[in-house]
């Protein structure tokens, strides 16, 4: 497939090849590096994913690694747009951001934090009995926490990105504004059961 498009000049010049991964290893089937947690964690190792971008005439530095740029899979939609000279629906509001410079290779972050919620049915995993159930990243701030905003958890991504030393304590405004924004924004999702899921009677699966 790559050398066909390097022989053609027509795709050569206008063809992107994106290779995506799954969020975080499993325990014991991969490794997540310097990244704490795995997957169903919400601790870097559970949520990041590799993304490599391919195409000659479109990605300006090759073998670059670019490990500054903060950019979300919902960044995608908008960002494909742009490269591709699309015009956005105008009855669409995205959330994601156009980053058309991170496939270049010239390096961009977004600015609008990004939110996440933990599996419904990962509260205790891996050996971890209590999971934080809410994310929130934005800029170099990371912050953990329950469904209610308690036991917040802070880490500063620029100097740890490991996560090994919670400093919510140092900066309390800051914990404070990230966690009343991410337990807004989980009141306003449709409800994921996560507090009631274990309640739930199993269905019983179908004899063959």
């Amino acid at each position: 497939l790559f050398d066909r498009i390097r022989n053609d000049k027509d795709l050569r010049n206008n063809t992107l090849v994106l290779i995506c991964s799954d969020n975080g290893p499993e325990q014991g089937a991969g490794s997540a590096g310097p990244f704490r947690g795995h997957k169903t964690h919400l601790y870097e190792g559970g949520i990041r994913s590799s993304l490599i971008a391919w195409g000659p005439g479109i990605v300006t530095r090759t073998n670059a690694v670019d490990t500054t740029s903060v950019f979300s899979a919902i960044d995608l939609v908008p960002t494909l747009l742009d490269i591709t000279a699309t015009k956005h629906p105008q009855d669409t509001t995205f959330d994601g951001e156009s980053l058309a410079s991170v496939f270049t290779g010239d390096g961009q972050s977004r600015t609008a934090p990004i939110f996440f919620r933990r599996p419904p049915d990962r509260d205790s995993y891996y050996g971890v009995d209590d999971l934080p159930d809410l994310a929130m990243r934005q800029g170099k701030w990371k912050l953990l926490c329950e469904y209610n905003g308690s036991s917040p958890e802070l880490y500063d991504l620029d100097s740890d990105r490991g996560e090994t030393t919670d400093v919510a304590a140092q900066h309390p405004n800051v914990a404070q504004g990230m966690t009343s924004a991410v337990v807004d924004w989980h009141q306003s999702m449709p409800q994921d059961n996560g507090a009631t899921y274990r309640l739930k009677p199993k269905k019983k699966g179908r004899s063959r």
